[in-house]
């Protein structure tokens, strides 16, 4: 009879596999999404300009606006006097976020050479836009005015606004949903180990699960 696997180890092991499988499973979501030829994502984006225009995103201001996305969207998602404009810059912000894998990439935001940098870009200057323009929703001005503040207070006590990196300059627009490229992720070292992380951990986990069952005793 096998020995039974201690509680401990297993919700350990768990947590682990969980958090692997989730970035597998973002993975194969994003590639499921792309195109069969992807788009490729120079300095500026290339697509059609028929959509909304989002200014761009100084590097320090994008490094800050990153862990207010959550709230921004927040009250976003229960404004009550939308407008399309407002509407589409959300649903933006929404998508091009998960092609970024919803943040999940190691210095998908802090490191420039990230396949995942120029798409974090795009969703945070979206969530910027989508901020800037609830504050001239009249039922939305207080809460979002608390929040602006706090944003700009963080801004100026780090003085990130002046980083710049090679994105800084980036406009981006709704109509043009920027994609990373497969062999970016394959040459960055740290997205590539990411990956294949997640992919050794849920293989690991799948054959620890098929040799359990096969352990287990018969009553």
């Amino acid at each position: 009879m096998a020995n039974p696997s201690h509680p401990a180890h297993d919700l350990v092991r768990g947590k682990r596999l969980h958090r692997s499988g989730a970035l597998l499973a973002a993975l194969c979501l994003m590639l499921s999404c792309w195109p069969t030829v992807l788009a490729a994502h120079g300095g500026s984006s290339s697509g059609s300009q028929t959509g909304i225009p989002i200014p761009s995103l100084p590097h320090g201001e994008m490094a800050v606006i990153a862990p207010y996305y959550g709230r921004i969207v927040a009250l976003a998602e229960n404004a009550s006097d939308t407008d399309e404009t407002f509407r589409r810059l959300l649903n933006f912000a929404q998508i091009q976020r998960a092609y970024c894998l919803w943040g999940m990439m190691p210095g998908s935001v802090s490191d420039e050479e990230s396949p995942f940098n120029e798409c974090s870009h795009a969703y945070l200057a979206a969530a910027k836009a989508v901020l800037l323009h609830m504050r001239t929703m009249k039922n939305e001005t207080a809460p979002v005015g608390n929040l602006v503040s706090e944003i700009d207070a963080t801004l100026v006590r780090n003085n990130l606004s002046l980083i710049l990196c090679k994105f800084s300059g980036e406009s981006f627009n709704t109509a043009d949903m920027i994609r990373p490229k497969l062999t970016d992720i394959i040459l960055h070292a740290r997205s590539l180990l990411a990956i294949l992380s997640a992919l050794l951990a849920t293989v690991a986990g799948l054959w620890l699960t098929a040799r359990a069952l096969r352990t287990e005793p018969r009553l």
